[in-house]
């Protein structure tokens, strides 16, 4: 009796050590090839502001942590309130406030915050901060996006903590999640398309994380493969959908580039109808871009495999 108790505590004690060896962010990036934070990046670069302020509105910062109900929208305080099926998150102050936000962090801790989700102290970050996407940008985009966002005002103030219930408030646990759903690639053009083609990929699911709204999840947050950009239920767990845009009859299909590209900048469809709702944001900052990225945008998207939107319930 006394050897199956000793044996059982072992057995215990190795699924611990097991579990927190497996759940740190030092682990993830053995698994995945190292730490990238700082790769590409020649010393001394030099950022480039002006593409900086150009990847700040392809990904949309403002649409999150701008402080709620009020028109300026280079105030990241944060304190938006994220609903989603695994309770609420309160987006955070990312202003260069250096008490609040992230005026004290340094290049290599915000291109790892990006790219691996995880906070200078250690912490891994919660994945409705859309790090499975960020990771695919580079390095140089990055520290040229930190760089500009070190231009806006600081804001002082936290935003309060996420109201998350068991085991989802156990943030360690998200190593696992990592191990299983991030898997550190950064984009990768293909070298037969063309360069806008490829301009379209990376801005869609780099900066853009088009995929993270317009995909289906599985029971663990995950996007579904074969389900990406082919639409789903609202992230935020409304009981509206989010549309398909592959080029199915059930999504963008007999759409033309222009009229994509149009969308983008005007939020006008093909239809004379406009998009409202939570596109709404995302047009005020795609609208931002040059002609040219939205025109390549919309022809990456017109290229994917169509596919059909999940019936209805």
């Amino acid at each position: 009796m006394r050897k199956t108790l000793a044996a059982l505590l072992i057995l215990a004690l190795i699924g611990v050590a097991g579990f927190f060896a497996l759940t740190s962010p030092t682990a993830w990036a053995v698994v995945r090839g190292g730490d990238r934070a700082g790769d590409v990046l020649a010393a001394g670069y030099s950022p480039n502001i002006e593409n900086g302020h150009a990847l700040f509105f392809a990904g949309g910062c403002s649409s999150c942590h701008a402080v709620p109900n009020q028109n300026d929208k280079t105030r990241l305080g944060g304190g938006h309130a994220l609903t989603s099926p695994f309770g609420t998150f309160h987006v955070p102050n990312i202003s260069p406030d250096k008490k609040d936000g992230i005026g004290s962090w340094s290049r290599a801790d915000f291109i790892r915050a990006m790219r691996e989700g995880v906070a200078p102290d250690g912490r891994h970050y919660y994945p409705a901060f859309p790090y499975t996407s960020y990771q695919r940008m580079s390095a140089a985009d990055l520290a040229d996006l930190f760089a500009f966002m070190g231009t806006l005002p600081p804001v002082e103030g936290r935003a309060p903590a996420h109201e998350l219930p068991f085991p989802f408030n156990i943030r360690r646990g998200l190593g696992l999640w990592k191990l299983a759903f991030l898997d550190g690639k950064p984009f990768q053009p293909d070298a037969t398309k063309s360069a806008a083609w490829n301009r379209g990929a990376y801005l869609v699911n780099g900066p853009g994380h088009c995929a993270e709204c317009h995909s289906e999840r599985n029971f663990m947050g995950g996007i579904v493969e074969d389900r990406r950009f082919a639409g789903g239920p609202d992230p935020e767990g409304g009981r509206g959908t989010v549309p398909n845009i592959t080029p199915d009859p059930t999504g963008i299909g007999g759409w033309s580039r222009e009229e994509l590209s149009t969308l983008f900048k005007t939020g006008e469809t093909p239809n004379y109808d406009t998009v409202g709702g939570a596109m709404s944001p995302v047009i005020r900052n795609t609208a931002q871009l040059s002609e040219a990225d939205r025109e390549a945008m919309a022809e990456y998207l017109l290229s994917l495999a169509p596919r059909a939107s999940a019936k209805k319930p």
